[in-house]
């Protein structure tokens, strides 16, 4: 009877979950909530009488580990009749988790320490495939041909040597504005993060997969530095763009950018000089006042390149030191502000602030030399703009109060003189107040005004959030922080990530506003959209550009709008500073969920645990083969050690092995998962791609459980994972995270796991040939913290097995000072 009973009450839930599935919605946050986060989920729903109760449930288990009463909010704010904001925040145990509410389940979401591994990194392949000149993305130069001077009292039409850099969009114009706030951005993040194994090296200076020696972000900084030297080649001598508004001419790939700007098709663009007076080639000004917001910025990107690179590259760290004095003493000698130059619309970045680049610039020299002189020069300026305007005003125009982010804040908040220090900690948190009001009950505590690119005004919101936190010491606006960041990562109206394929296997933009995308199908990886826009913003810009029917329509009814559709430029854009802006923030999380120290593979996967130290992990997996297994489990009780076999559920299901599955518990063995069908997750030759979907990963984990349960094994005894044929990609990875699992797989390069070969493959290798690899990798790389595979069973075919020389491997090892733990 109670068995029935369970079995209707799944039925009932199960059909109120389907019923209420078009009319309520409950958002989280798809990368994850680090263990010791403010974690909110947010439901909204058209029904009016909806219940603020909510249950959460363990995703692997389905078993009910914490309830509550979610936060009445303002539901109307987004066109909804109900709102409620589901605090869970004293969970703090990792794991795979759902929430239940009103008949509507959550997506399945994750509480773990590595939420944000290697996500700082993942934002450089947006901006390596943004390169001008040389495109790695593409692997073919592009615009070779820049650029000819325009707008100079006598040098105008000269050509003049300006490539490198990035194109500023998914058009080809490129912006000193964006691009030094891009570069000082990534160098902040680099600057700000102590363990700097955060930041891989995986690619070249060119962009190029294979490693050179340097972190990635370094070498993007350095391609960045490279271009701002070429736009201001000698003092007072400074270029602010390249192209103009000509360049909207149509989806194109950059190497095909064939706009004729009055030299030729494609043989050469506008280099625009800085004048410090207001600019246009044709009926449209801009309203240029002066030079030091160009100048500022040269002047705080040199500065804070020669200290990153005064140990890398002496001489280049002294040209720029240089050159960041000539660029203050400009930009104080003629105060204003520079904007971008249009030609056929009144459409430009119309910055009109300057007074903090000048002082970014003089607190970046003052953080490094520490000399009162610039911490005065720093306050001078700081004063005139206590707060960022778009934080205390809630609006703005395009790009109008420009960066978004005011870092010159964060280094004199940390001066040493307590007053200037009280002072700006003071600023700091006077912007974040004005957020928070204007937030006052949104469900999604978003106080942000929705201009165009408001995600870059998140991003700034974040990271501004952060500093003062960290800074402070004062966690009053610490929820705020959690719930937009929360925010860009799918607990937003829309449900969907703001960053252009992340997480894998979550909602993202599919549809991002870019040739790429267009011309080869392909997604602008690691881009940052431009974000929701304010209505009457988006019918102005791009009201008549959507290519699809609005999938999104139903949340198109509250204060911004939102499409996942290529032709709105407005909210579907991935830009480059944006993007490098959240590099610092993600890099913070990283290291504030790091608690295990481990070495992941380039598809987040566990290759070497506690690496710091001389243990080794031997692991055995099996699905259907277990012929060596007595012999296994007697080698590794004569040596007492203990070790990890991941079984899958068809290996738990044969009643031949009961018997010995039980004698691997009972020894002491880990006993985890490897799926329960032994079904390949993602093809040979394209392992981006997966051969199940989501849910179908994620029943077949489960069922593995099941299977190891009837054996007294919980996910409490076996969060480690193994998927099957050792096998996988990130988004099955994601999958497992998000049950609660962490997944494992052997050491690269210790060779053993090919001990499944037989004498009729190409790839065959012997026993010996075996332990030779093993050993030369271990003299080369060593194997402090390794994976080491070993199939205790194989085809019958072949009959020179590794498994009989464990015990020869163990002593050898052994001698070499190593050993070994169970997982």
């Amino acid at each position: 009877m109670k068995k029935l009973t369970l079995l209707l009450s799944l039925i009932l839930l199960s059909f109120t979950l389907s019923a209420n599935d078009a009319t309520s919605w409950i958002r989280i946050n798809q990368a994850g909530y680090l263990p010791n986060d403010i974690k909110v989920a947010v439901y909204i729903s058209l029904n009016e009488k909806s219940s603020p109760d909510f249950v959460l449930f363990d995703a692997l288990t389905d078993r009910e580990v914490f309830k509550g009463i979610g936060k009445i909010s303002k539901a109307s704010e987004w066109g909804m009749k109900s709102a409620f904001r589901f605090d869970f925040s004293n969970l703090k145990s990792e794991g795979g988790y759902y929430i239940i509410s009103n008949g509507v389940k959550s997506p399945n979401f994750k509480i773990a320490s590595d939420s944000y591994e290697g996500l700082a990194d993942f934002m450089l392949v947006y901006m390596r495939q943004q390169r001008c000149g040389d495109n790695p993305y593409t692997g073919v130069l592009c615009h070779q041909h820049d650029g000819f001077i325009v707008d100079h009292p006598t040098r105008s039409g000269e050509k003049i040597d300006v490539r490198g850099g990035w194109h500023d969009a998914t058009d080809y114009l490129q912006y000193q504005t964006t691009s030094a706030t891009t570069v000082y951005h990534m160098m902040f993040a680099w600057e700000q993060q102590k363990d700097k194994s955060v930041f891989k090296d995986l690619y070249d200076s060119r962009g190029r997969a294979g490693s050179n020696g340097v972190p990635d972000i370094l070498d993007e900084i350095r391609w960045g530095l490279d271009w701002l030297m070429k736009m201001n080649p000698e003092d007072k001598v400074m270029f602010n763009q390249i192209a103009d508004d000509r360049d909207h001419a149509g989806f194109r790939l950059p190497q095909n950018d064939l706009v004729d700007y009055g030299w030729g098709p494609g043989t050469g663009r506008p280099v625009y000089f800085v004048t410090g007076k207001p600019q246009g080639l044709g009926k449209h000004i801009n309203r240029t006042t002066g030079v030091a917001s160009t100048a500022g910025k040269f002047s705080s990107s040199f500065a804070m390149g020669a200290q990153v690179f005064k140990d890398i590259d002496p001489e280049f760290a002294s040209k720029m030191r240089e050159k960041s004095i000539q660029a203050f003493d400009f930009a104080v000698e003629f105060p204003g502000n520079t904007q971008t130059a249009c030609l056929k619309s009144p459409y430009f970045y119309e910055e009109d602030t300057y007074v903090d680049d000048i002082e970014l610039a003089a607190a970046t020299m003052y953080n490094y030399n520490k000399d009162p002189e610039w911490r005065k020069k720093a306050d001078y300026w700081g004063e005139l703009e206590p707060v960022t305007p778009w934080m205390e005003l809630g609006r703005g125009r395009h790009y109008q109060f420009y960066p978004f982010l005011n870092l010159g804040h964060y280094y004199l908040a940390n001066s040493s003189d307590k007053a200037t220090r009280d002072k700006y900690l003071g600023f700091m948190r006077d912007g974040l107040e004005h957020l928070k009001k204007r937030a006052g009950e949104d469900p999604f505590v978003f106080g942000i005004p929705f201009l165009w690119c408001s995600s870059n005004l998140v991003s700034a919101a974040i990271t501004h959030a952060h500093l003062y936190r960290k800074a402070s010491g004062d966690n009053s606006y610490y929820e705020m922080e959690c719930a937009l960041r929360d925010w860009l990562f799918g607990c937003n109206p829309w449900g969907t990530s703001m960053i252009v394929g992340f997480p894998e296997g979550g909602d993202y933009p599919d549809q991002p506003h870019s040739s790429y995308t267009r011309h080869n199908g392909d997604l602008t990886y690691g881009g940052l959209i431009d974000g929701p826009i304010e209505r009457n913003l988006f019918l102005t810009r791009a009201g008549n550009a959507l290519t699809k029917p609005d999938s999104y329509a139903i949340f198109n009814n509250g204060k911004a709008v939102y499409h996942d559709d290529i032709g709105d430029y407005s909210s579907n854009e991935p830009t480059m500073d944006g993007t490098a802006g959240l590099c610092y923030y993600f890099a913070a999380m990283e290291q504030e969920g790091k608690e295990l120290s481990t070495v992941k593979d380039n598809w987040g996967a566990v290759v070497r645990l506690n690496p710091a130290s001389k243990t080794i992990y031997l692991i055995f997996s099996a699905d259907s083969m277990f012929q060596g297994g007595d012999k296994v489990l007697k080698t590794l009780k004569r040596n007492k050690i203990k070790g990890s076999f991941f079984l899958t559920g068809n290996f738990l299901r044969l009643k031949e092995q009961k018997g010995m599955i039980e004698r691997i518990i009972k020894e002491g063995h880990y006993t985890g998962a490897h799926s329960d069908r032994h079904i390949l997750y993602a093809p040979w030759d394209k392992r981006d791609k997966s051969l199940a979907t989501t849910d179908s990963l994620a029943t077949d984990i489960k069922r593995n459980y099941d299977e190891l349960a009837k054996f007294g094994i919980g996910l409490k005894d076996a969060p480690w994972y193994l998927p099957p044929y050792e096998w996988y990609n990130k988004e099955s990875v994601n999958v497992a995270s998000r049950l609660g699992l962490k997944t494992m797989n052997f050491t690269p390069g210790t060779a053993t796991p090919a001990d499944y070969t037989t004498p009729d493959m190409k790839n065959y290798r012997s026993s010996s040939e075996l332990i030779d690899k093993l050993f030369a990798f271990e003299k080369k790389e060593g194997l402090n913290g390794a994976i080491i595979l070993i199939h205790p069973g194989v085809q019958d075919s072949r009959t020179d097995r590794l498994y009989d020389k464990l015990e020869d491997i163990i002593k050898r090892l052994k001698r070499l000072g190593y050993n070994f733990e169970r997982f």
